[in-house]
């Protein structure tokens, strides 16, 4: 798959010619979006409504969320939060979106907002978020892994402290992943809201990638490999504990991190000041893969392994659209 240069960046995107377009992707732009690499909340409020309204093709928000959720939905905002607040998911973008769904009539008690670590959302300040709007936070390690739920791939992985067969029977291997509890006892519905950053395996830690290894225990045996996060990846996310709630995907594209992976490393960002929004989560990947790759360029970077295979696989398990013909762009300002 050949990545186009299209320009994200402060540009007017037109819609893509080519074969029907199967997947929508919204660019919302607002250049007061952050200010010194801060978000600005009461901006990227507005932003993340007018996407939301833009994506739903409906009139007022209330049943533009509804299109999404449902009120009786116990609704998880999943967030990237292990490089902090500045390079992980902004909790001003995940606030946004807490406020859009209470306005559509969701109870607090039905939101959710987690990751793979409650500690890592702590050190990222979504305490302060869950007690301003009296939600809560979850972590999908602390919740423990279900037993009836698995993935099984051949690739043995060293178990650890708080995978589901650690020291079983003095187990220390295992060749099979577990569901968290939070997917398959709890959360009805996924919001995927993942920052636009590189991954040195992966390519981004997008929607795809923080999600599948987001949720799942043992998945330390595909973090040294491209090509086992490649099939690992795809095949997580087509779970259905996992692909089957997603509602919605989400890239923050307030900060665009093209160097650092994990690392909060402002010097190696860009300020988009942008979301975007899509049903697909394939689309938004590949989106990202090329503005980072065009990041890279600017600053005569070479370019990392974007593992564009991953991408690829995911199509082919149907799980959204990795060729850029066939994504229609809609820039909303």
């Amino acid at each position: 798959m050949a990545l186009l240069s299209w320009p994200l960046r402060g540009a007017d995107i037109p819609l893509v010619g080519g074969p029907p377009a199967r997947s929508l992707v919204v660019i919302v732009q607002d250049p007061k979006a952050t200010a010194a690499f801060q978000a600005q909340p009461a901006v990227v409020q507005e932003m993340v409504n007018r996407g939301i309204l833009a994506l739903a093709a409906k009139a007022d928000l209330k049943t533009a969320w509804r299109s999404f959720v449902s009120t009786q939905d116990i609704v998880g905002l999943k967030v990237f939060s292990g490089p902090g607040a500045n390079s992980g998911t902004r909790p001003a973008v995940a606030a946004a979106v807490v406020s859009g769904l209470l306005q559509a009539g969701l109870a607090p008690s039905h939101i959710i907002i987690w990751d793979k670590h409650l500690l890592d959302l702590r050190l990222a300040g979504y305490d302060a978020l869950a007690s301003r709007y009296n939600i809560r936070l979850a972590g999908a390690s602390d919740a423990g892994y279900d037993e009836k739920a698995s993935y099984d791939n051949p690739v043995m992985g060293d178990l650890v402290a708080g995978d589901l067969e650690f020291d079983r029977d003095g187990k220390t291997e295992g060749r099979k992943s577990y569901v968290t509890k939070l997917l398959t006892g709890n959360i009805t519905k996924i919001i995927n809201i993942t920052p636009l950053l590189n991954h040195n395996m992966a390519g981004v830690s997008g929607n795809l990638y923080g999600l599948a290894m987001g949720s799942m225990d043992n998945t330390l045996r595909f973090e040294s490999s491209p090509d086992r996060l490649a099939r690992a990846v795809p095949e997580i996310y087509a779970l259905p504990a996992l692909s089957d709630r997603v509602a919605l995907n989400i890239t923050d594209a307030l900060l665009g991190q093209y160097q650092g992976e994990q690392l909060s490393l402002l010097h190696y960002s860009t300020e988009l000041n942008q979301i975007w929004l899509s049903k697909d989560p394939v689309a938004l990947d590949v989106l990202s893969l090329q503005e980072l790759d065009r990041e890279r360029q600017d600053r005569k970077i070479q370019s990392e392994n974007e593992n564009l295979g991953l991408y690829q696989n995911a199509t082919l398990l149907e799980l959204g659209v990795s060729d850029l013909d066939k994504i229609r762009l809609q820039m909303v300002k």
